[in-house]
């Protein structure tokens, strides 16, 4: 069975989102010494951005130590960003530069908790994508 796998700061703008799918998601822990969940199955990431202004420090420090471990990495099968349009080119850049390093798609970006809009893409984006028409229905 297809997974979500989120990260959400202290502003729960992507818990928020996660919530909003209402679809089951593993988080990873905002502690850093906290046990990471681990995903029994292929899973999207669902991931927002912190970078700089120059786009440093995008991907948050959790996700990179989630990421870092071979078997987590290897069940990786897209990402899904987050960010502020705000920050103009490093709107979502996480997404980007996990994608990259993890050899997976940007499934999509959405603003701060995203929109209802927002919600029903990604609801039928990821049914599409895990093949599963009942998350395209809710």
């Amino acid at each position: 069975m297809a997974q979500l796998v989120h990260f959400s700061s202290r502003s729960g703008n992507t818990e928020r989102f996660v919530n909003a799918l209402g679809l089951p998601s593993l988080r990873i822990p905002i502690a850093a010494d906290a046990p990471l969940p681990q995903p029994a199955a292929p899973f999207v990431l669902i991931c927002p951005t912190y970078a700089d202004g120059e786009g440093r420090g995008a991907v948050p420090k959790q996700v990179i130590r989630f990421l870092n471990d071979p078997a987590r990495r290897s069940l990786l099968r897209g990402v899904i960003a987050g960010g502020n349009r705000n920050f103009g080119a490093t709107f979502a850049l996480a997404g980007a530069v996990i994608a990259e390093k993890c050899n997976v798609p940007v499934l999509y970006r959405f603003e701060l908790a995203g929109t209802e809009t927002d919600i029903a893409r990604v609801r039928a984006g990821l049914g599409k994508f895990w093949g599963m028409e009942c998350l395209t229905t809710a």
